[in-house]
């Protein structure tokens, strides 16, 4: 494919999804990674798109919101090795509220598996993926379908989650950074997620690589209400990611990392290495939730690779 052809395959991408990692621009357009990080400077040297943190997004600073069949279709591998290993967070018996999104879906699929379990959704997806589930409880929130993700928002929502009380939240965004946190790019939706953080003891997010370093326009979730991120191991150049990581954890915010190539399990990957190893938030006390029993914020199992402070 020539160097014309590439370009335009890539920039037909960016438009279409808002964000699209390297890993994945190469992948579609069959050539190595450093040449598509070369065109992609050249675009941007043209104005026509921008890089940020190990990919590509529309230029202007904040990315658009991409629909739910383009997410379905970024970082697959990624995402699949991401909620393996949330999914060994989760104890049998659990109550749990899971937010919307193509990661969380992956998840709901694993926690079809978990006997005693109670899901506590807004996610059209994540309700469908545990449906048939034998011994497994879907709670739906209230609210107005939002077609482009399924998930149900509003004033519905966000009413039917007031007095809950879980172990733990499960969420996904469009962006992390650890100035400002989980973030997304629409109004109703963040409103909803913040809501569901309001429910849980503990707040677990799921991002894979291309979202750590970015920022989009609407808060979900401050760092400082971050418990756990579960992410993939960034590129060996995609410095950017790491660092965010690092700052993530002198903030304290425990981080499990998938092992190398998407592949869940096993021992942290060289960004979780590089990072310190935070501790628990002062003043951090596990909470009870109501029939439950104790949570306590250290009860992972064994392949999930925390970082704590020495």
């Amino acid at each position: 494919m020539f160097a014309a052809e590439r370009r335009q395959l890539i920039l037909e991408m960016v438009r279409a999804n808002g964000a699209v990692s390297l890993r994945e621009l190469a992948r579609v357009v069959q050539t190595s990674e450093v040449t598509v990080r070369r065109d992609v400077r050249a675009l941007e040297a043209e104005g026509l798109l921008d890089r940020r943190h190990g990919g590509a997004v529309l230029p202007g600073g904040f990315t658009r919101e991409s629909g739910f069949p383009q997410k379905s279709h970024l970082a697959t591998a990624e995402k699949t090795a991401i909620a393996d290993l949330a999914a060994g967070l989760v104890e049998e018996g659990e109550a749990i509220v899971v937010g919307a999104g193509t990661t969380t879906q992956e998840l709901a699929r694993r926690l079809a598996r978990v006997p005693g379990l109670t899901v506590v959704t807004n996610s059209l997806l994540v309700a469908q993926a545990l449906a048939h589930a034998n011994r497994v409880e879907v709670v739906m929130t209230g609210g107005t379908l939002r077609g482009s993700n399924y998930a149900l928002v509003g004033s519905g929502a966000e009413q039917s989650l007031q007095g809950l009380r879980v172990s733990r939240a499960f969420l996904s965004g469009s962006g992390l950074t650890a100035e400002r946190g989980l973030s997304t790019s629409n109004m109703l939706s963040a409103s909803v997620d913040r809501a569901l953080v309001q429910a849980a003891a503990e707040v677990v997010v799921l991002a894979d690589h291309t979202k750590l370093g970015t920022d989009t326009m609407f808060q979900t979730v401050p760092t400082d209400l971050i418990t756990r991120l579960v992410t993939d191991e960034p590129p060996p150049h995609d410095d950017r990611a790491a660092t965010e990581l690092q700052a993530l954890a002198d903030q304290g915010v425990q981080i499990a990392v998938t092992g190398a190539n998407g592949n869940s399990g096993g021992e942290p990957g060289p960004a979780a290495r590089r990072a310190p190893l935070p501790g628990p938030r002062r003043g951090h006390v596990p909470l009870r939730s109501a029939g439950l029993g104790e949570q306590s914020a250290g009860s992972d199992r064994g392949r999930v690779a925390d970082l704590r402070r020495r």
